[in-house]
């Protein structure tokens, strides 16, 4: 087997996470959480779209974290995102960590705003 050791350009990777957290480029953050190539802020759920609406121009598509479980986003914010041309992918939050990871370390142009299990 061939290793390579993976580069997340400015990007950090998610570490980890547990019951209310994330751990993300080696430091703890408490409740939902925004991340891209800009660094890692808090995110206050589906009523707060002004730090993901910022990342259209930065990046091509956005994974929603909706928790330990698959749950729909409401319908405006996927119009508002979609509106401003980013590709939107919703899944529970493990998977879109696991997806998020996979794709940066792939230097995909990605973002990840996710809500804690």
């Amino acid at each position: 087997m061939r290793l390579n050791e993976i580069s997340y350009t400015n990007a950090a990777p998610i570490d980890g996470y547990g019951p209310g957290f994330f751990r993300i480029g080696g430091q703890v953050y408490q409740g939902g959480v925004v991340t891209g190539p800009d660094g890692t802020a808090s995110w206050g759920g589906y009523t707060d779209d002004t730090p993901l609406l910022a990342l259209a121009d930065a990046v091509d598509v956005l994974f929603i974290g909706t928790g330990a479980d698959l749950s729909h986003i409401p319908a405006d914010l996927c119009a508002a995102l979609e509106n401003a041309g980013l590709g939107v992918e919703i899944m529970n939050s493990p998977a879109a960590c696991r997806t998020y990871n996979v794709l940066l370390s792939e230097g995909r142009r990605i973002a990840l705003a996710v809500l804690p299990v």
